[in-house]
């Protein structure tokens, strides 16, 4: 998958932020056993839109610092990350809340480069 907006794979600080985000949610041996999943899991793409959607978070404000911060990026060239997932009802963004508004408020129909376990 080549994209001018996305690196090809998550970096590695992404892996700890998601057990540190899903420990609140499970027992922490179920949060690095999900963890250990998305770093084997393949790359795919979802539209913005959809991820919000199915996770039925809200869209942060374009305000927000951090997606602010995240849109700069996109728009300066500057690759982000892609955002690690959850199947489940509703569907758990374990790592990349931010980054999946920043590229919604340049377009919901943008491919999010994900991994989907």
């Amino acid at each position: 998958m080549t994209d001018p907006v996305w690196k090809k794979d998550p970096e590695e600080h992404d892996f700890p932020a998601a057990v540190d985000y899903l420990e609140l949610l499970m027992p922490a041996e179920q949060a690095q056993e999900a963890v250990q999943r998305l770093k084997g899991a393949p790359t795919t793409a979802k539209k913005a839109k959809d991820i919000l959607r199915a996770s039925g978070l809200e869209l942060l404000p374009a305000e927000n610092p951090h997606v602010a911060h995240d849109i700069k990026k996109a728009v300066t060239g500057q690759k982000l990350s892609p955002i690690l997932l959850l199947r489940g009802q509703p569907l758990v963004i374990a790592d990349g809340y931010h980054r999946v508004c920043a590229i919604h408020y340049l377009s919901e129909d943008l491919d999010v480069p994900c991994r989907l376990v």
